[in-house]
């Protein structure tokens, strides 16, 4: 396994488009495994391939940031199915460090995906999770948070 460079907001390749997987080939699991390592040493929530550089359709969330555990959740060619709700909470992203902005998100959202397996599965977020399914899912798109944040916030506010 091996931690993967975070692009930030300077680099490009994080406003393209990220090609569907069409194959879940051996490097596919290799870099699903190399993101969870990324986003475990970086103390993350979420991260996108994107955000290494590679424009698949990849993106997974850590479901127990909250209790302070590691429970990674694998997304390939996820789509967004349903939401519900809405919430207005502070964002961050590990491609945009030091920064904060308020979102307006849907309160819940069900993804549709495959995993690493090649198994379809559905995942409901709420709240955090709910916020982060969409923030990735717009990595994808090539869209950064910071795009429709409804106020940037004083990064003094958070040191």
């Amino acid at each position: 396994m091996a931690i993967l460079k975070i692009i930030t907001e300077e680099n490009e390749t994080l406003r393209k488009k990220s090609k569907p997987v069409t194959e879940i080939t051996p490097r596919i699991i290799t870099l699903l495994d190399d993101m969870r390592d990324t986003l475990i040493d970086a103390d993350g929530v979420g991260l996108a391939a994107v955000q290494t550089g590679i424009l698949r359709r990849i993106f997974i969330i850590n479901t127990s940031v909250e209790e302070g555990k590691d429970d990674i959740v694998e997304f390939i060619n996820p789509e967004i199915v349903e939401t519900e709700g809405h919430q207005e909470e502070v964002e961050g992203c590990l491609s945009v460090p030091g920064k904060y902005g308020v979102t307006s998100r849907p309160q819940k959202v069900k993804v549709k995906a495959t995993d690493r397996n090649g198994n379809e599965f559905e995942f409901t977020g709420e709240g955090l999770y709910a916020r982060c399914l969409c923030h990735e899912y717009e990595h994808l798109d090539g869209i950064l948070y910071t795009d429709n944040a409804i106020k940037m916030l004083d990064p003094e506010d958070f040191e």
